[in-house]
């Protein structure tokens, strides 16, 4: 090999030394740079990028953990406070966790932390990164329920309009309209706005108009309700006239709503009655048949035809002239018909005798009597019509001194005493058995606590005005007349009537008798007794039979004896 060739093998030598070193110098440079790339990466790692914000709130630079517990403590607060609902003027809240509304913070935070060696997430990081939206969940189904319950408080019933007549005023009460959620768009409404809201959440609803609108009410006030009490109203018969006044108009008004519609009515009756009270010269001059007791027998008196206003279409007629300029009315005066005609009362079916009863009396006791003749000549001649129940405490009422009663000996809560009316019961126990031989229906009656021997036992009534009477239902079909008088020695009622049913009674044998007693009575008016008659127990049994139809029923009753009364506590 020549020297020249050889040095050149030397120079060759040399640079590719110089190469390698270079590339060697170089590579590990590189080592270095990415090695503190990823060390600087995974420093970051778990950092949220600096000057990020959710809802308001600085978690950049924070570990999730850190910027978790940051978001918890400022806006858990606000995922669970009341969210205030309106609609229109109605207002409440709601609770989020109770209503499928949430905030999901570890979902808020995910993906913003974590090893990455993407240089834009790197540099985000260090030098700042943007608002992050806070993660909501709902459940819808959960909220339309919690909506569904909000309902009391938004929804709003429709009020409906009211008028009426106040003295001679017209009071009308506009209807209002309702209002009704519509829960679909209030869902919607609250899963969009719910989450920190600074405004109540506004919710949609719909209109509940009122059955009947105020026009209805309005258009019968102003022509008809404001005119009929605008001013007083003439009614005329040929020469005779009445003034009805807006007061008396009113009275006999009402309204009725239904269907959408308001009517006013007048009533018939009313506006007749303050007619012939304003101007007693038009009523009828027509007389009722009448059935009276002559010569201790029902005898009929014929009834009679009359002259009286026709108040026929008087309602309608006055409704008329209360929107005239005259405000008249004009009525005609003809023949009128008596209510109970002679055809009618014969009809009554009073002409025969269905039952008579009597009993005793005690005459020595000369007020009692007084009393028992005073109710006597209550009763008589008094007419019961079919269905009707004949009530004594209402026949005889009331029983005071004022009315002709007196005051004698009553047996009261098992003691003699002595009150106004004693010796009523009586009169009780007559109609009473009268109703019931003359098979009346049994309303309501009490026999004595113990028994009188001049009334059959267990067949008997007492009475005591505001707590016992004694009545009985006419189920005979016909009118019933009572009669009833006293002799010097007995008590007498009668029925007169048509007789239906054929009745027979038997009463048992006395049985489970109890012995008197000596009983203490320290009553300021305490009488005292010797006692002696013992007690018992009795049943009555009643038959009623008309054509194939038979009834039977029973009475029974428990005497107390008669107890042997000292005056004074019991020593």
């Amino acid at each position: 090999m020549n020297m020249e060739h050889s040095r050149v093998m030397m120079r060759d030598k040399q640079g590719m030394s110089k190469k390698k070193k270079g590339w060697l110098m170089g590579g590990g440079a590189v080592i270095i740079v990415a090695a503190a790339y990823a060390g600087g990466a995974s420093l970051l790692d778990d950092q949220i990028p600096q000057g990020a914000t959710v809802h308001g709130v600085e978690i950049g630079g924070l570990s999730s953990s850190d910027a978790a517990a940051r978001l918890h403590q400022k806006l858990d607060p606000l995922a669970s406070g009341p969210i205030k609902i309106t609609a229109g003027e109605q207002s409440t809240s709601l609770t989020p966790d109770q209503s499928g509304l949430g905030l999901d913070i570890d979902a808020t935070l995910q993906g913003k932390t974590g090893y990455t060696l993407n240089p834009v997430v790197l540099f985000q990081r260090l030098t700042g990164g943007a608002a992050i939206e806070p993660v909501l969940t709902q459940d819808d189904d959960e909220l339309h329920a919690a909506v569904e319950k909000l309902r009391p408080q938004l929804d709003k019933k429709a009020s409906e309009g009211e008028i009426a007549f106040k003295d001679a005023t017209v009071d009308y009460q506009k209807p209002t309209t309702g209002q009704t959620v519509e829960a679909d768009q209030a869902v919607e409404n609250i899963e969009n706005s719910w989450f920190g809201a600074s405004e109540p959440i506004e919710v949609p609803t719909s209109t509940v108009d009122p059955k009947t609108p105020a026009s209805a009410f309005e258009k019968v006030r102003d022509e008809q309700a404001k005119p009929l009490v605008a001013g007083n109203v003439t009614v005329a018969a040929d020469d005779l006239k009445a003034t009805l006044k807006p007061n008396q108009l009113a009275e006999a008004a009402s309204f009725k709503v239904a269907d959408g519609a308001v009517t006013m009515s007048l009533d018939q009756k009313k506006l007749a009655d303050r007619l012939l009270k304003a101007n007693p010269k038009m009523a009828s001059t027509a007389k009722d048949a009448r059935i009276v007791l002559k010569d201790g027998k029902p005898k009929i008196i014929p009834a009679v035809k009359g002259h009286g206003v026709d108040t026929k279409d008087l309602n309608q007629k006055i409704l008329t002239a209360a929107t005239s300029d005259s405000r008249t009315a004009k009525i005609n005066v003809s023949v009128t018909e008596p209510e109970l005609t002679t055809a009618k009362a014969k009809k009554l079916g009073v002409k025969e005798e269905i039952v008579k009863f009597s009993t005793p009396y005690p005459t020595y006791d000369t007020v009692r009597t007084k009393n028992l003749r005073a109710g006597a000549s209550k009763l008589n001649g008094v007419l019961v019509m079919p269905g009707d129940t004949f009530s004594l405490t209402k026949a005889l009422a009331p029983i005071t001194e004022a009315n002709g009663y007196f005051k004698s000996g009553v047996v009261e809560n098992g003691f003699s005493s002595e009150a106004i009316g004693g010796g009523l019961s009586q009169i009780s126990t007559q109609l009473f058995n009268v109703g019931w031989l003359g098979g009346m229906e049994d309303v309501t009656h009490r026999p004595h606590s113990r028994w009188f021997d001049r009334y059959p036992a267990g067949r008997e009534s007492t009475l005591w005005e505001g707590q016992i009477d004694m009545a009985w239902k006419n189920n005979t079909g016909h009118a019933v007349m009572i009669q009833a008088w006293v002799t010097d020695s007995h008590v007498n009622t009668r029925l007169w009537g048509t007789k239906k049913y054929k009745v027979t009674s038997k009463t048992s044998e006395h049985y489970d008798r109890t012995n008197p007693k000596t009983v203490y009575n320290d009553a300021e008016k305490c009488v005292s007794e010797s006692g002696g008659q013992k007690g018992f127990s009795v049943d009555v049994h009643r038959t009623r039979t008309a054509g194939a139809e038979t009834l039977k029923d029973s009475l029974h009753w428990t005497y107390q004896p008669w107890n042997k009364v000292v005056c004074g506590k019991k020593p």
